[in-house]
């Protein structure tokens, strides 16, 4: 095995390749563990964030949103496991790979779009949504931040089951659209 990138060759990279493929496919079942993490961690709100997670995406689903604004409100927070700081968009960098572009910038700018209904009580100017009003995805981010993501705190929400989730993280995460 090469002990520099400049001096190894195409039998290494294969081997590489073919070592990596089951990290590659085993997506799934990382994000359910990084969802199932987020019930250890209320934040100081008063739901737990993988309740707040399913009912964002309860939310979505039964307002009849598509697969993956459905997906996105289940796992906008998931970047949470690693920083509670960014973590939009932590969770937009994990996902980019495997959903549009949409739905990235979405869930990268999600803070700016929540900030217009609580930043006042923290000192921070409320119009951060404002300078994605000329995107072509602003109205997705609005939907999702308006619609159900600022909404879904309440402990007595009957959530659909993350299991009943599984089909729709597997459809989008078993393989990435880019590399």
């Amino acid at each position: 095995m090469f002990t520099r990138m400049d001096e190894s060759t195409k039998e290494e990279w294969d081997h590489i390749g073919q070592e990596h493929a089951p990290h590659i496919f085993d997506m799934p079942k990382r994000i359910i563990a990084m969802l199932k993490e987020l019930e250890n961690f209320t934040g100081g709100f008063a739901v737990d964030q993988l309740h707040h997670a399913l009912q964002t995406a309860t939310m979505a689903r039964r307002a009849g949103a598509d697969d993956e604004m459905v997906l996105i409100s289940l796992i906008h927070d998931i970047g949470k496991v690693i920083s509670v700081m960014n973590h939009g968009q932590i969770a937009a960098e994990i996902i980019k790979p495997y959903v549009s572009d949409e739905a990235y910038h979405t869930i990268r700018t999600h803070q700016d779009f929540q900030g217009e209904h609580y930043y006042h009580f923290q000192g921070k100017p409320r119009d951060l949504r404002d300078q994605y009003k000329d995107e072509s995805w602003y109205e997705m981010a609005r939907e999702f931040t308006d619609d159900w993501d600022q909404q879904a705190f309440d402990p007595d929400y009957e959530c659909d089951s993350l299991e009943s989730f599984y089909p729709l993280i597997e459809k989008f995460f078993a393989m990435p659209k880019t590399i």
